[in-house]
């Protein structure tokens, strides 16, 4: 597209064209009349000439040759270190003995400027995907969560007064395997999260048993259900309950497809994950609970607020329920 004070535009070439080449006007009378150059005249002419019309576009400046461009084993040399050793184009460059600028702008050439795109075990640029409609992947996961001790725990009142609230209102039906330390007892996170519209279940469970990870299962497919989904694929990691029979056959009675990850590759369970860690920033540790029971009582109100309210950056801004358009409840 020409610049914002281009004299003329595909359409004015054209007519300045056909003037001199289909109407025989000179160049300079040509020029006067469009208020262009006799050169930009002729060049235009030239072009309509050998091309027509479609030589009326606007071509690229790219030169034809880039002898100063960075030899292409250097720049494979500067991938090689950056996926390797996941260093900034600073030590790379002085590694090689380049200019930080040079290292800087081969590396956003081949998309590794920022260090987030690469798996943090692998060193491999992350590849991303999103499935096509709600229910055509479900990721399953379980977050193991400590009891918060009456009165507070270390995180409000520090170590030392911590530390006597968790004794003295420690779990009596967990008795100690060491003599004097706390003993409070833990809580497990069953999360579930649709892959297109990060529509989110969750509920505080006592352990990951397989019987208490199956049960789960069934009242989060009915929460799907109830909102409009159907669930199709379930994903979840290798735990003790997710390869268990009862887990299998919950599954498999339902219609639904399961599917495990790679071992050791959480990262394929990646937006379940990312759920765990947003449920911590935003609810577990957001606020200074002073008990358990008040922290399990916010739960319910920080989850409507993210289906419904809170926006997600991978939606563009919009919360999960824009992409599930009969979500009850979706204009509270």
């Amino acid at each position: 597209m020409p610049h914002a004070n281009a004299p003329l535009t595909e359409l004015g070439r054209l007519r300045l064209a056909r003037c001199v080449v289909d109407d025989g006007w000179p160049l300079r009378q040509a020029a006067d009349r469009f208020q262009v150059s006799v050169s930009t005249a002729k060049r235009w002419a030239d072009r309509y000439r050998v091309e027509g019309s479609a030589g009326m576009v606007d071509r690229s400046s790219r030169p034809r040759t880039s002898p100063l461009r960075t030899p292409t084993r250097t720049e494979r040399r500067i991938v090689k270190v950056r996926l390797a050793r996941r260093w900034g184009p600073a030590r790379i460059a002085y590694l090689l003995g380049l200019n930080p600028a040079t290292a800087h702008r081969v590396l956003v050439r081949y998309g590794l400027a920022r260090l987030a795109h690469l798996d943090r075990a692998t060193s491999q640029p992350i590849r991303r995907y999103e499935r096509d409609a709600p229910g055509d992947l479900v990721h399953v996961d379980i977050k193991k969560l400590g009891n918060i001790p009456d009165g507070g725990g270390h995180k409000i009142h520090g170590r030392a007064v911590g530390g006597r609230n968790s004794s003295a209102h420690r779990d009596l039906a967990r008795p100690r395997k060491i003599g004097g330390r706390p003993n409070l007892g833990y809580s497990y996170l069953h999360n579930a999260v649709d892959d297109h519209s990060r529509l989110a279940y969750t509920e505080i469970l006592p352990d990951e048993t397989k019987e208490t990870a199956a049960a789960f299962w069934t009242r989060a497919q009915t929460f799907f259900h109830t909102n409009g989904i159907t669930v199709a694929r379930v994903l979840t990691d290798n735990g003790s309950c997710y390869r268990s029979r009862l887990w299998r056959n919950t599954l498999t009675d339902a219609g639904i497809t399961h599917k495990r990850t790679r071992p050791y590759r959480p990262q394929t369970n990646g937006k379940v994950e990312r759920f765990n860690r947003t449920l911590l920033d935003e609810w577990a540790y957001a606020h200074p609970y002073k008990t358990e029971t008040e922290r399990r009582q916010a739960l319910p109100r920080w989850l409507h607020t993210y289906n419904h309210h809170r926006g997600h950056t991978a939606l563009g801004g919009l919360p999960p329920a824009s992409r599930v358009p009969n979500l009850t409840g979706q204009y509270s």
